[in-house]
């Protein structure tokens, strides 16, 4: 694959590495790679990636085609909750990741589903065959995936319309004033750091979470929590946002052990639990609610809490 390039007055001067990856999206060190390869062209002649471009230089950028991107099925064991022709329900387990990625090309749970039920709904960006929602990787708990296109249409509709039940579980730092409460704010990306979201973004968009208190501990609090919307790291981002991180989470809050009567616990992962999943199915209209009970890492750390 070829593309053709013409520097623009604005552009001059600018180094070519550093021009053509922010032009073509292709990494810079990729980018360093092709041109020692005589992959980019200025002019028809190789230039050097210290090379300060010109108005109306003419690049031509070679890249090879990509691999077709394609789901393998994987026998990975996983705990189905559910499955019928339509949709299946599943109970992810922590530190696997919901669909293939950068650094993620296999191992994730939609190949483990992919294996289990031999189809996916077509709908949906290569290799998220299916997906509706999603959980962190070091988030466990319900999920629901499509396997027929109407089912995926269905779902993605009551998700839009805020109809979905979801409830969670989480041990966060501290201990908060109220047994129960709201947070509305708006969420975001944050300007200083795209991999993390933000209650302070410019672009923010409506939040909402609804939580009560379970149990109090020394220094943590079990909570139960409801949402509202369904925003990207809504619930990491909502309790660090009020001094109450989730506990484990090494982006927000950095709360990853605590320290009681001499004693260290430590939380191997952010301490979040999808527990509950209420929709209506999307072809019989019956209304499906599941559940998960705590995994035994965060059971274990609510046992050594319990014994301050």
């Amino acid at each position: 694959m070829s593309e053709l390039i013409i520097v623009h007055e604005s552009d001059a001067s600018k180094r070519l590495d550093i021009f053509i990856a922010r032009k073509t999206g292709i990494t810079r060190s990729q980018v360093q790679k092709l041109i020692r390869k005589g992959d980019i062209l200025v002019n028809d002649a190789p230039f050097s990636q210290n090379y300060k471009v010109r108005t109306n230089d003419m690049i031509i950028v070679k890249t090879p085609p990509k691999d077709p991107e394609i789901l393998a099925p994987e026998p990975l064991p996983i705990n189905m909750l559910y499955m019928d022709d339509y949709l299946a329900v599943v109970d992810k387990p922590p530190y696997m990741v919901v669909y293939p990625c950068v650094g993620h090309k296999g191992g994730t749970l939609l190949n483990a589903l992919y294996y289990k039920t031999g189809k996916l709904a077509a709908i949906g960006s290569p290799l998220r065959n299916g997906i509706v929602h999603r959980l962190d990787k070091d988030t466990s708990g319900v999920m629901v995936v499509a396997i027929e296109d109407t089912a995926y249409y269905g779902l993605i509709e009551q998700f839009k319309k805020r109809e979905v039940k979801k409830q969670y579980n989480a041990l966060i730092y501290g201990n908060p004033k109220h047994e129960s409460g709201e947070i509305i704010t708006t969420i975001g990306r944050s300007s200083s750091d795209r991999k993390k979201m933000s209650t302070h973004s410019k672009m923010g968009r409506e939040a909402i979470t609804y939580w009560r208190v379970i149990k109090r501990f020394i220094s943590a609090t079990l909570i139960e929590v409801r949402l509202a919307t369904g925003r990207t790291h809504q619930i990491r981002v909502h309790f660090a946002s009020i001094g109450h991180p989730v506990l484990g989470d090494k982006v927000y809050g950095k709360k990853t052990f605590l320290t009681a009567a001499k004693q260290v616990i430590k939380f191997p992962r952010q301490m979040l639990h999808a527990a509950v999943l209420g929709f209506k199915h999307p072809i019989t209209e019956n209304f499906l609610e599941f559940s998960s009970p705590l995994p035994a890492d965060i059971s274990d750390c609510i046992k050594m809490l319990n014994a301050f």
